[in-house]
């Protein structure tokens, strides 16, 4: 019983998988499916590149000068923003932070930018930032440090021919640990966990 149930789904799959080779009918409501290769090959990724790392140059004044408008411009209303302390933020806040001027810094360089197309409408930039003597002023009024270097990642979409922000994930960069001594003492080695490791002091 066991064997004829296994012969007659066999069947069943078989007859299932030729009726899938068999040429579409030319007349369907099916999209073509996007992920084939003449799809890929249609797909300008220098323009695109151009246009998403000038977006990213464009926009480390933003803070400096105030400019919420560049910010509504760029970023997508349903925007996703990941900050660097594990907060999670949308398009209404960071822009009431610029206008506000929350965000100041000698300067804000970005280096290392890397455009990953994945398709003529979605891409992700990656890149590293270093802030220079930055400062975030919070809603009361005191101010924390947030000089350092970061990684980032923005993913972008393209909506009615713009290219959106809809989400961006940014993360503090730590400096690794120094290498052991390759001779350390015996008073080291019995107690190391007593010592701050220098990438753990403030």
């Amino acid at each position: 019983m066991k064997r004829e149930g296994l012969v007659a789904g066999l069947s069943v799959l078989f007859a299932l998988l030729l009726v899938s080779c068999q040429p579409a009918a030319k007349e369907t409501n099916v999209a073509p499916n996007p992920n084939t290769n003449s799809a890929r090959e249609s797909v300008d990724k220098a323009s695109i590149e151009a246009a998403l790392l000038r977006i990213e140059k464009d926009w480390s004044p933003i803070p400096k000068e105030k400019d919420a408008e560049a910010a509504r411009r760029v970023e997508a209303e349903d925007v996703v923003l990941v900050f660097p302390d594990g907060t999670v933020g949308d398009k209404t806040e960071d822009v009431k932070d610029i206008e506000r001027g929350a965000l100041t810094a000698e300067s804000m360089e970005m280096m290392d930018l890397e455009v990953h197309v994945l398709s003529g409408d979605a891409a992700v930039v990656s890149g590293r930032t270093i802030v220079k003597n930055g400062k975030y002023k919070l809603p009361d009024g005191k101010s924390i440090d947030i000089s350092g270097q970061y990684r980032f990642v923005d993913t972008f979409a393209r909506r009615n021919g713009e290219w959106k922000v809809v989400a961006s994930a940014s993360v503090p960069i730590r400096l690794p640990a120094p290498p052991p001594s390759p001779v350390a003492s015996p008073a080291a080695k019995a107690s190391p966990a007593l010592k701050p490791s220098p990438a753990s002091t403030p």
